[in-house]
């Protein structure tokens, strides 16, 4: 060994295994571990209780049927018109909803009308508007981004409305001072205080419309993953249906994780 050659501690070796433990013991990894973890058990309690896979199969296997469904091309075609369905009628809703909550807001008279119709039709499961909505619609486009809008219309509109009404009345005073007319006071001053809140109403309104278009297309679609789902499971294919729920709750993930991040920017926005 050469004189000036490097001597390896205990303490230098440990190190990098150290580094590895708290890098495994950020939340986020340990929330992909605990993934991991549950799969694994899943996979190993099939094998070893011999499970019949119609109740519950494998996750492997549903990775299988999943990949096999993208492959056909199917499942891209219904996640493609589900996807149009939930946004067609969820930027419908953002547009009334934000308009209707701010007229709501700045306005005494379109309040005491609108306040009672929404106090009756907000708590109202949309779910049962679905018979009354083919009815008047149809099962086609139409009644798909109608049960759609109707999702996520209240939770922004309420939404707006509490946003609108927290804003600081010493802003909305000092803009009339500087000589502000009414639309330049609810375009600069009161939608820039209510946007956290409308926000929240977006993310609300957002995941009842997807609840809403699935049930809608198990009931009367033929292209969706809702018809998917229902169709998958009248013939006992459990492997597809826990594949368009993987489908579904990647869905949701990513829809969370992008609104957590607009979160992010608006603190930042709002710090600044």
């Amino acid at each position: 060994m050469r004189p000036d050659a490097p001597i390896a501690t205990p303490a230098a070796a440990s190190a990098p295994s150290a580094g590895l433990l708290v890098r495994l013991g950020e939340p986020k990894t340990l929330g992909w571990i605990a993934v991991a973890a549950v799969l694994l058990v899943w996979e190993l309690a099939v094998i070893v209780l011999e499970l019949n896979p119609i109740y519950l199969p494998q996750p492997s296997r549903i990775v299988v049927a999943l990949v096999e469904m993208f492959s056909s091309g199917g499942l891209t075609k219904d996640l493609i018109a589900t996807l149009t369905r939930i946004f067609g009628g969820f930027f419908i809703a953002l547009g009334f909803g934000v308009a209707l909550g701010v007229w709501m807001a700045t306005s005494e008279r379109v309040r005491a009308i609108a306040d009672n119709f929404i106090a009756a039709l907000y708590p109202l499961p949309k779910v049962t508007l679905i018979p009354l909505l083919i009815i008047w619609l149809g099962t086609g486009g139409p009644f798909m981004l109608t049960i759609s809008m109707l999702g996520a219309f209240f939770p922004v509109v309420i939404n707006t409305v509490l946003g609108i009404s927290q804003c600081d009345q010493g802003l909305v005073l000092a803009a009339r001072d500087l000589g502000a007319s009414r639309r330049q006071i609810i375009r600069m001053v009161l939608l820039p205080s209510a946007i956290p809140s409308i926000f929240a109403g977006i993310r609300l309104g957002l995941g009842v419309s997807i609840i809403l278009v699935v049930a809608a297309e198990m009931v009367v679609g033929k292209v969706g993953l809702g018809a998917r789902l229902y169709l998958a499971g009248q013939v006992l294919e459990t492997e597809q249906v826990f594949a368009v729920l993987i489908v579904l709750a990647t869905l949701g993930i990513v829809v969370t994780k992008f609104q957590d991040a607009i979160d992010i920017r608006l603190g930042h926005w709002r710090v600044n």
